[in-house]
């Protein structure tokens, strides 16, 4: 489950209060100037229970009615959906229709079947689908109250056009591994992917905060990630997709019972990109705070 900014950050509701009072204007002034960005948004659980912290920006949990809100608002708007392989695709070759937007779900939860899969469905919506390999049995696993999908779930969902990648095997946080275990996370969770829906992996989502400061582990990892023939990936970074982003550590923007059409639609168009500032530079920080106390940090160069 994603903390979004890092620890240590404690983001007041301000960002609702600046994004509609000061950003969104601003950027729907400059529109025109603000072409070729694709919003990526990051679902986790859709459902009434509450995951993470009780703020409402660090929530991951989107209840099914509000879910169906924001599926009937995109349809409404115009928008029309693409997997992330689609994107990349368009991205590349500068033909990625407007009112694009990509929606992608992280951990592999069983109510994506039951509550999300069915309003994608009814506005021919698709999705992209990160999987902790793990935690995806025969039988649901249970984790902290909350069930996984099963590999027969997962296949009929790939059947009917669902995109599945890799959110590694065990979902852990990749820098606290060593190099040869980062490898196994990715290629594992990977090869058990493609052995179950018969089809190749070409997409990565990194589990919790990405650490977009440490230029070393990010190198590294994306090496791995195209030794083992990824095409694509996205992050916790926030804010909307262009070709200038690293392919692999695509931004996204996070969604959740709280976004209201007001901020939804600001998250849509660009309203909500100024926080990815604050929040490099909180990360930016306690990197540097903690690398000065860390001895015996792995080296990934």
């Amino acid at each position: 489950m994603s903390r979004i900014l890092g620890d240590g950050f404690a983001l007041p509701r301000l960002d609702r209060l600046l994004t509609l009072g000061c950003s969104y204007p601003l950027k729907r002034l400059f529109a025109a100037k603000d072409s070729g960005r694709i919003p990526i948004l990051m679902y986790h659980s859709v459902s009434d229970n509450l995951f993470g912290k009780k703020h409402p920006y660090y929530q991951i949990n989107t209840s099914p009615q509000m879910f169906a809100k924001q599926m009937k608002w995109l349809h409404e708007a115009g928008y029309q959906t693409l997997s992330l392989a689609q994107l990349r695709a368009g991205i590349e070759e500068g033909v990625v229709p407007p009112k694009t937007v990509v929606i992608t779900f992280d951990d592999g939860y069983q109510d994506f079947c039951i509550d999300a899969f069915p309003s994608l469905r009814r506005y021919g919506f698709t999705a992209s689908v990160f999987l902790a390999t793990s935690r995806i049995q025969e039988t649901p696993v249970r984790i902290e109250g909350v069930d996984y999908m099963t590999w027969r779930e997962v296949c009929e969902l790939h059947a009917e056009g669902i995109e599945f990648g890799s959110h590694t095997v065990s979902h852990p946080d990749l820098r606290s591994l060593g190099p040869e275990e980062i490898d196994y996370e990715v290629c594992f969770s990977k090869d058990t992917i493609e052995d179950h829906v018969g089809a190749a992996v070409r997409s990565f989502a990194y589990p919790f905060a990405f650490p977009e400061e440490d230029h070393a582990f990010t190198r590294f990892l994306e090496d791995i990630l195209k030794n083992h023939g990824f095409e694509s990936g996205v992050s916790t970074v926030l804010g909307r997709a262009s070709r200038n982003d690293d392919r692999f550590f695509l931004p996204r923007l996070p969604v959740n019972s709280w976004d209201d059409y007001s901020l939804f639609r600001a998250k849509l168009e660009g309203g909500y990109d100024w926080l990815h500032w604050p929040q490099w530079l909180n990360k930016f920080v306690h990197h540097n705070g903690s690398s000065m106390q860390r001895t015996n940090r792995i080296e990934y160069e």
